[in-house]
């Protein structure tokens, strides 16, 4: 495949992807065939395999991404300026259920985790500060820097405040969302103490945070509201002397590799995501699940125009209800404010050769690989059930790694085509789609999936990553956190007051 500069993913599609660019008039051996490029291609980027007429479907991953806006004729490029999306608005769905039973994995994997009191494993042992409302944001701040020159336990890994917006001038279900955010990330088995800072007079007031939040070992998490403290930095960094000595009292034991969670993520996506990083990601969620693991994959908008292979996959006509609710509530989101379903890909998508949201999604959905989906969570849900979850959740980068962190995941896997530095509260893996990346963000990628097209075999790639991921588990810090990228953000759909 290394030598090859075009790439017909499915033998359905009429277009293939550039694997290295083409000068125009450039004949390209296709196998059994060539074309001639008739005009220059970059790496990433579309080209017509045969004629297609005005308003016919250009086919990519075996399914339509969109329609030809004029008549295109074979060996041009195919992009956003001869194609248009095909989505519109709500639709009907009917259950039509095509499920596929993972074989279990043959021996139990292990790896070495941190075994909370309420049976939950961590892969870090670190201290989070959780301010209830954007007013105390930097007093949150200021006692995570000031305590992590006092750490002294070896095994505590850390000190980390997760400011935010909001916690005030919410209404609704505006509120209820930040609050229960805020609740998953306080439960989440990575931080072994949790201090929870509160104002006092906000809305988001610690008594009826707490009803949200429900029963919590007081020894592990602590209380305080500032308004109630002389010298609340005194206080505060007190309290997490006390939640230090208690987050030191554990330590890494081996526990099944069916504990672990995955968040499944992508952002910066570009023309190889479909092709190199998200499938590899996908088999990786299918190797995890067959040891009994849990994968969780977000996005909602960017499941658009391929929704449907989700939809066959839910266990049940329950779970496949939920589903076309998740999918079409979004979209009546998304027309609630006077906007279109499709507005997608981004700038840095088109430059890279995605074109229609549909091709986006198509790419997009690979990283759930080809599990049955378990269930389907609304936001701010906390997974229950091992197996692949669906979580209802923008494309935002930001947010959507909160999400994923807030429901439970204890790392998440980030496939990126032009390169990020984002981190969010749990360690966040960056996978590059293309080797060029890998080697020019060396600070920023984790791991590379673009030797996919330079000749290595998803069979020898899946193993590797499957290893980075388990090293990562055990401690090892990926570059966001060597970086010190840690970042929360809050969906917000509502009015402020």
């Amino acid at each position: 495949m290394n030598n090859m500069k075009l790439l017909q993913i499915n033998l359905l599609d009429n277009v293939a992807v550039v694997l290295a660019d083409i000068a125009a008039g450039e004949t390209v051996n296709l196998g059994d065939s060539e074309l001639v490029v008739t005009e220059a291609a970059g790496r990433g980027h579309k080209v017509a395999l045969l004629d297609l007429a005005t308003d016919e479907n250009v086919i990519k991953y075996g399914s339509p991404i969109g329609h030809a806006t004029q008549s295109i004729k074979a060996g041009s490029t195919v992009h956003v300026h001869n194609l248009k999306t095909n989505l519109s608005g709500t639709e009907g769905y009917s259950y039509e259920p095509q499920l596929t039973e993972l074989e279990a994995a043959n021996d139990e994997r292990c790896f070495d985790a941190y075994l909370r009191a309420d049976g939950e494993v961590g892969i870090r042992n670190e201290l989070w500060i959780i301010p209830t409302v954007g007013c105390v944001n930097k007093t949150t701040e200021i006692l995570a820097h000031r305590y992590e020159k006092e750490l002294s336990a070896d095994n505590v890994e850390g000190v980390f405040a997760f400011p935010h917006p909001y916690g005030c001038s919410q209404l609704g279900e505006d509120h209820l969302n930040t609050q229960k955010i805020l609740a998953g990330l306080v439960k989440h088995p990575n931080a072994g103490g949790v201090l929870i800072v509160g104002l006092g007079c906000e809305n988001n007031t610690l008594e009826s945070f707490r009803e949200v939040l429900g029963e919590v070992d007081e020894n592990r998490v602590k209380f305080m509201i500032v308004q109630e403290m002389e010298d609340e930095i005194k206080t505060g960094l007190e309290l997490l002397r006390q939640l230090e000595q208690y987050a030191a009292g554990f330590e890494r034991q081996s526990v099944p590799l069916a504990k672990l969670r995955i968040g499944l993520k992508c952002g910066a996506s570009d023309g190889f995501s479909g092709i190199t990083a998200n499938p590899l990601v996908g088999e990786l969620s299918d190797m995890l699940i067959a040891n009994g693991g849990t994968s969780v994959l977000s996005e909602v908008p960017e499941m658009f125009g391929a929704e449907r292979l989700f939809m066959a996959r839910c266990a049940d006509e329950h779970i496949f209800d939920k589903c076309v609710n998740m999918v079409n509530g979004f979209k009546e989101y998304f027309q609630r404010h006077n906007q279109v379903v499709y507005e997608n890909p981004s700038p840095g998508n088109k430059q890279g050769g995605i074109s229609t949201l549909e091709e986006k999604s198509l790419g997009c959905t690979q990283k759930g690989g080809s599990s049955m989906v378990v269930d389907v969570l609304e936001y701010g849900d906390v997974v229950t059930k091992n197996g692949l979850n669906l979580l209802t959740g923008p494309g935002n980068d930001m947010v959507a790694i909160t999400v994923l962190a807030a429901a439970g995941a204890h790392i998440i896997l980030f496939t990126t085509g032009r390169g990020t530095p984002l981190g969010g509260p749990v360690p966040t893996m960056k996978i590059s789609t293309n080797s060029d990346l890998a080697q020019f963000k060396r600070n920023w990628i984790d791991f590379n999936a673009g030797t996919l097209v330079e000749g290595e075999t998803m069979a020898e790639v899946a193993p590797r990553l499957l290893e980075e991921v388990v090293a990562t588990a055990e401690g090892k810090f990926t570059k966001s956190e060597q970086n010190g990228y840690r970042e929360i953000a809050l969906f917000k759909d509502g009015v402020t007051l």
